[in-house]
Formats: structure tokens, sequence, C-alpha cells
């Protein structure tokens, strides 16, 4: 596992971290809390030094299954969390909900509140980093936001400060980054093989301000892994059976046509390792955050780390 720091403010991580959203027992279907802590603990034991997360995956179930497996580990103080807020899903605790209400709520009141109770379920003293939950952008253009996360930072209750790009909005929003970027040590963006458009505008401004990038979305809600064809279905509990549905799976097997170059160069390696791989070439990204319900799949990722020797400048996908 190689390491790196997350932008200019930011902690030394693991260049491949812990996606915690599919763990959540909430929007990936069914899960088993025992195999989602052994996964935890086998991205551990295999270096990983990040986990992202949110208050509202699992209605904070993947924040407590986070702190169950660190506590009372002895690395506990190396290993950095993310979490987010801003999706206030208190008010649907106890009620039946087949994929997560969307209830927005970016008010200093709201995240200061969600910040305090990621304390508690996190068993810290302060967040290492807390990030805004991909709000639109008429919300980040309130003063809310920004100034929730400045008393956060002020009153110690969060060392960094970080904000969740809104998917396909990565230039829309760009502007945002250049107007707080003295407050924002850290965004999360969307980015894959076949999602590129933070490549424009966001990431040379990101670089510009040193600003930490995490890449979410990395393998495109697995898709890239190989796994999936034109006849892949989902359940009612799962949240692809929007985002990959049968015409969006139709449009991403056509585009990963170009990209068939490079599988075919390194045959040795998973596609899933090579997308991943992918990502934090780019001289902006500092680590990918692939999700991981098993072991296997997690032990399968970190392999991306060490690939930094793979040319993908020379490829024109």
């Amino acid at each position: 596992m190689k390491y790196r720091k997350l932008g200019a403010n930011g902690p030394v991580i693991s260049t491949v971290g812990f996606g915690a959203w599919g763990i959540s027992g909430r929007d990936w279907g069914n899960t088993d809390d025992d195999k989602s802590r052994k996964a935890i603990g086998a991205a551990l034991e295999a270096g990983v030094t990040f986990i992202d997360t949110a208050d509202v995956y699992g209605f904070g179930h993947s924040e407590e299954l986070i702190r169950e497996v660190l506590d009372g580990r002895s690395d506990r103080d190396k290993i950095v969390i993310a979490t987010k807020a801003g999706n206030d899903f208190y008010p649907f605790r106890g009620q039946e909900h087949k994929t997560t209400p969307i209830n927005a709520d970016y008010s200093v009141k709201h995240l200061v509140f969600a910040a305090e109770q990621s304390l508690k379920r996190l068993n810290v003293e302060a967040l290492d980093i807390l990030q805004l939950h991909s709000p639109d952008l008429e919300i980040l253009e309130r003063d809310e936001p920004w100034t929730a996360l400045e008393k956060l930072k002020k009153d110690g209750k969060i060392k960094h400060a970080g904000w969740s790009v809104q998917s396909f909005k990565e230039t829309e929003q760009a502007h945002i980054l250049e107007r707080h970027h003295q407050l924002l040590d850290v965004i999360q963006v969307r980015y894959n093989l076949l999602e590129r458009k933070a490549e424009e505008v966001l990431f040379p401004m990101a670089i510009k301000f040193g600003t930490g990038v995490i890449v979410r979305i990395p393998l495109l809600f697995g898709f890239l892994s190989g796994k999936f064809s034109r006849s892949a279905t989902f359940g009612d509990n799962d949240h692809r059976r929007f985002n990959l549905s049968p015409e969006k799976l139709e449009t991403y097997l056509k585009d990963l046509e170009r990209c068939q170059p490079i599988f075919d160069q390194y045959p040795q390696y998973s596609m899933a390792q090579l997308s991943l791989r992918f990502c934090i070439s780019h001289p902006a990204c500092h680590t990918v955050i692939p999700g991981g319900k098993t072991p296997e799949q997690v032990n399968e990722n970190i392999v991306a780390s060490e690939l930094d020797f793979i040319p993908f400048e020379k490829y024109n996908f």
C-alpha cells in the first residue's frame, strides 16, 4: 500500500481507501454485518488508513460498524475517517423505506447537530473530515453551510472541512471551490474511466489551491468490475436499479469499448484494479474509495495502489 498527503492541509492517507456506503444496510440490497466488519478489518490489515462514510448511510449504521471494528485496535489513531452531513434522516428513523429519503438541511443548527451525533457514533473527540453531502448549487450559494463548517472547525469538532461535489455538476459548481478554497481542505468528486467531467475545470482548480481530492464512484457502482451485463437487474432496495438501469447499462457498455486497449495490455490485472488505478493516476487525485462488502473484494481493490507503473497518459480514452 502506498500513502499520500490529502492535499496541502490534509492528513497522510492510503491511496486506496474504503468506501462505507455499501456496508450500511441500506440502498445496496441486503448486507451482512459480520461480513461487513470482516471487510473493514481486511482493509485495515492490508494497510488502508482512510475510510469514507456519511451519517445518512444506514441512518448511522455505517458509522457504528466502523466504530465497532476500530474500538480496541492499537492503530486506531492512524485511521482517518471522513464522514458527511446535510441529509436530515432523523425524522425517518423507525420507518420502512426501500431506499433512503432525501431531506436536505444545511442549516447551521442541523450541521452542528449532525456532527455531534457522528462524534458519538464514531466515539471520537473530533471528526477527521466532515464533508457537505452533495448539496445543490442553490444551497451552496447560501452562507449557512460555510458558517457551520467554520464554527465546527473553530470549536474543535472537526479537523478538516470538506465538500462532496454533486454528481454531474463538477463544472457548474467549480466556482464554489474558488470562493471557499481557504476553508475547504478536501473535496470529494465523482470520477471514473467513463465519467471524466472533473478533468476540465475542477481538477485544475484543486491543483491550483492544493485541495485534497477524494474520488468516489470509481467503479461506477460496480459496473467497472466487469461483472454486469446488459441483463443485470437489482432489487427494490438497491439504488442501482436506477443508477444502472438497462438504458444506462447500454450506454456504459458502449462507452467501455474505448477502454479495451488498456484491459488487453494488462490482462494480469482485473478491470476493477485498472479502473481504480486510472483514478489515482490523475495528479489532482489523492485517494480512491471503492466499496467492499467482503474481504475478497477489498483485497482485489487494494492492488491498485501499487500499479503506478502503468502509463495511462499514453492511452487516448
